[in-house]
């Protein structure tokens, strides 16, 4: 007799006296048969016995909320504080070394130490992103964690410009960029229509750090001296990873991957290349108002005491501008969003070594840490767009590596600048608009992704 064929997608499976055949799909919903016939009552009674096999969640399924959802974001946030947020913290170190422990090395080359800092944050994406999806997360973190705190202590250590270039720029550094790089891919896991906020509240860890870090730092060195000061930075450290340890877990296992390490599938999109080519660009320019605002600072008259404070004051407005905006991205999209902030970086960025004054370099900080804050949580946002979960810690990893090399040439390339032309005004022109072509290149991937610059992306 002819049979009539209904799909039922749902996670359970009601048996029905009517059933005949029952055959479950690939996407996790169930064919059900039921004849016109009446079945016999032996076969009603293997019907019933039987008790069918719930399958697992879907790949597609995201919580989007929940305890264990939210627990990984305050993971996250937790090691994004030890990471990005120590690396933030960079521009008081850079003044510190600059005025008391190596004053007689240039400025540009001090920035080599907190620029490779900033590349190798990005730089490890690749390696770090490839073991993700290969599902060696767990053990690579706990190993970074440990070598990151051990780098700190040793950085207390240090006398010698190529000594601090060891410790605090390579081996910190790397060990940051390690812990970092897959934390984008495992947050994604757990989130999808809230996505973005997920990303802004995560990325409150790098101004919290950014923020505290250098008071803490720039107050304990005259009170314990700097030595001292690195090892509680290092307790600092080792408590937040702790956290982020015991509650950062993947929800969707590794799939097993017997292909390349590397794969390049990504750079074949042309979205991607754009976004990357995009990223490099902004990273050339987007750190320099960081890095020197506390030296521009005293430059101009402003005390020591007060101009470290600058670096705090633009990582908090950094922390208001990442959840902020990842409100608004989920709603209208990372791009949307982005775009406009990071141009008024931009904007800010030109005018910085203008002002004079106390009032108008705290009012810039403020703007321009609310702008940078919004690009840099959604950075990875479009990303998860442009490929299936499975692959999201090898395609994160492979554009954060290509960022680097704007991160590793940017805080020297404005050193060099500003030493050669005695002050801060051609920095801003050449960081400004390595920013300002940036955004070029973000509205240019929004029309290869959505075919339209109003589209949602």
């Amino acid at each position: 007799m002819a049979s009539q064929q209904r799909p039922i997608s749902t996670q359970t499976l009601e048996v029905g006296p009517e059933s005949n055949e029952r055959r479950w799909t690939s996407d996790g919903s169930v064919t059900v048969n039921v004849s016109e016939e009446q079945p016999s009552e032996k076969k009603e009674e293997e019907d019933v016995e039987a008790s069918p096999t719930i399958p697992t969640p879907p790949v597609d399924d995201f919580p989007d909320g929940g305890l264990a959802a939210w627990s990984v974001v305050f993971g996250s946030t937790c090691a994004i504080f030890a990471t990005f947020g120590l690396v933030n913290a960079w521009g008081v170190f850079q003044s510190y070394y600059k005025r008391i422990l190596i004053p007689e090395t240039d400025t540009s080359t001090i920035a080599w130490i907190g620029s490779i800092q900033y590349a190798l944050v990005f730089f490890p994406g690749l390696i770090a992103g490839r073991l993700f999806d290969l599902g060696y997360f767990k053990r690579t973190m706990f190993i970074s964690s440990v070598i990151l705190a051990v780098a700190t202590v040793l950085t207390a250590e240090c006398q010698e410009f190529w000594q601090l270039l060891l410790c605090q720029g390579l081996l910190t550094g790397f060990c940051c960029g390690m812990i970092f790089s897959p934390i984008p891919a495992v947050a994604s896991q757990w989130f999808k229509t809230r996505r973005a906020l997920a990303f802004g509240v995560m990325s409150t860890g790098s101004s919290l750090g950014g923020t505290i870090i250098p008071i803490a730092a720039s107050n304990l060195i005259e009170l314990i001296g700097f030595k001292w000061t690195m090892r509680v930075i290092a307790l600092i450290e080792l408590f937040m990873l702790t956290i982020a340890n015991l509650t950062l877990r993947r929800r969707i296992e590794a799939r097993k991957q017997t292909g390349p390490f590397f794969a390049w599938h990504d750079f074949k999109k042309p979205a991607f290349n754009v976004f990357a080519i995009g990223g490099i660009l902004n990273f050339l320019g987007l750190f320099t108002l960081l890095t020197f605002i506390d030296l521009s600072a005293t430059s101009i008259g402003i005390s020591p005491k007060f101009s470290f404070y600058l670096v705090s004051i633009t990582n908090a407005g950094s922390g208001l501008g990442r959840v902020s905006s990842g409100l608004l991205a989920d709603r209208f999209g990372a791009l949307t969003v982005t775009g406009p902030l990071t141009l008024m970086c931009a904007i800010m960025t030109y005018i910085w070594p203008f002002v004079s004054t106390k009032g108008a370099l705290i009012a810039i900080g403020i703007v321009y840490g609310f702008c940078s804050g919004a690009y840099v949580s959604l950075l990875p946002v479009p990303l998860m767009m442009m490929g299936d979960m499975h692959d999201a810690g090898r395609r994160t990893g492979s554009f954060l590596t290509c960022i680097a090399l704007g991160a590793v040439a940017g805080p020297p390339i404005s050193g060099a600048i500003a030493q050669a032309t005695d002050g801060f005004k051609s920095v801003g022109y050449y960081a400004g608009s390595c920013i300002l072509g940036a955004v070029g290149f973000m509205y240019l991937t929004k029309y290869l992704m959505t075919g339209s610059l109003r589209g949602k992306c």
